[in-house]
């Protein structure tokens, strides 16, 4: 019999937010609005569209092994030399990647509980131990962090914003806490809501550190519109883009991805409309909580962490709230157990999500027999 190790036998399958043609199937709904992923409302970039539409007529050829043209774009776009740039098939492989080539079995990773749980599946598929520290006031500790730092240590990981929590560490906070970072530890920063959170002026932006044992991933799936693409990169310093490259797959990121890539990170026009619509969405979602007296995390993303009174309840509010056409994420495999992740859509969607919400919200709170 075909032996598999204990930490592959351990491990639960990544469950994604339910495809809306699952629950159209499941309930036969006329209507469904999807806000369980973070994805973008508007769809894609209209730039990128039209940019695969002309790059199909090469799909008998392989893609660029270095991405020069989708590097050399995102080089001119962030500021960055491009051999501190790799790209990916998103966040999930650039982590994973990471975690191979500058761990090993007998090292701890820490980061914390209550964060992407892209970065839990990276680690223990590799047999590596995972240290998850607890949040505070649903972010990143960053002290307690420095303070669990031991020899077995070797990687880092950091969420900002966090996902799914939406919180944010400024400047300051980082920068303190890479003071007290050995530099044999490698710190990974995801920043994968990085264009939403740029807006505020404390917000690290980490590109614009040169820090030797940091690297910064970042995708395209959110703000772009390219999650069905699969397409992240990573900047950091020249010996780890090196490193990197020595363990990824050689025509990562496919064809597609990398034309649609390039044509993205130049529509500014559709950038804008993006960010302007997260805001409207989300003042109306932050008002319907705030109204009906449910708990909300501020957050520096698009979208918006609601805290239930219970595990169960959560649950039952995703599930109430699917059978009605609406698609929200309980995040309790993320470590939040009470937690709901609902993100920005487009007004209608919004609007709608809204009516479903309240609802379910306080049917549930009716029938638990729970003070409003």
């Amino acid at each position: 019999m075909i032996k598999i190790p204990p930490f592959v036998q351990s491990l639960v399958p990544y469950k994604a937010g339910k495809p809306i043609s699952e629950l159209a199937r499941e309930k036969n709904l006329s209507r469904i609005v999807k806000l369980a992923s973070a994805e973008n409302p508007l769809g894609p970039s209209p730039k990128a569209v039209k940019a695969i539409e002309e790059a199909l007529q090469d799909l008998n050829r392989y893609s660029d092994p270095s991405s020069y043209d989708l590097v050399m774009a995102i080089a001119k776009k962030y500021d960055v030399q491009p051999n501190h740039i790799i790209c990916g098939h998103g966040t999930d492989s650039l982590l994973a990647y990471i975690v191979s080539a500058f761990t090993t079995e007998s090292d701890e990773i820490l980061t914390c509980e209550g964060t992407f749980i892209g970065i839990y599946t990276s680690i223990s598929k590799t047999g590596r131990k995972l240290i998850r520290l607890p949040l505070k006031d649903y972010g990143f500790d960053l002290d307690a962090m420095a303070d669990a730092i031991s020899e077995k240590t070797s990687m880092i990981y950091l969420a900002n914003p966090n996902n799914p929590t939406g919180t944010m560490f400024d400047s300051q906070t980082f920068e303190a806490f890479m003071e007290k970072v050995p530099d044999h530890i490698m710190v990974i920063l995801d920043e994968a809501y990085t264009d939403y959170a740029n807006m505020h002026p404390d917000y690290p932006n980490g590109v614009r550190y040169d820090y030797e044992n940091l690297v910064i991933t970042r995708t395209l799936s959110k703000a772009h519109g390219l999650a069905g693409l699969r397409l992240g990169f990573a900047v950091g310093p020249d010996q780890v883009i090196e490193a990197l490259y020595k363990v990824k797959l050689p025509f990562e990121p496919n064809l597609l991805a990398q034309q649609a890539g390039i044509a993205a990170l130049d529509d500014d026009e559709f950038l804008h409309k993006t960010l302007e619509l997260n805001q409207a969405s989300l003042a109306r979602l932050r008002a319907c909580f705030k109204r009906n007296r449910i708990e909300q995390v501020k957050t520096h993303t698009n979208f918006i962490l609601i805290i239930m009174p219970s595990s169960d309840f959560a649950r039952a509010f995703a599930e109430e709230c699917s059978n009605r056409g609406l698609i929200v994420r309980h995040v309790d495999k993320f470590g939040v157990e009470k937690g709901v992740r609902i993100n920005s859509g487009t007004l209608a969607e919004t609007d709608f999500a809204i009516g479903v919400i309240e609802e379910v919200y306080h049917m549930l709170i009716r029938q638990k027999g729970i003070e409003a």
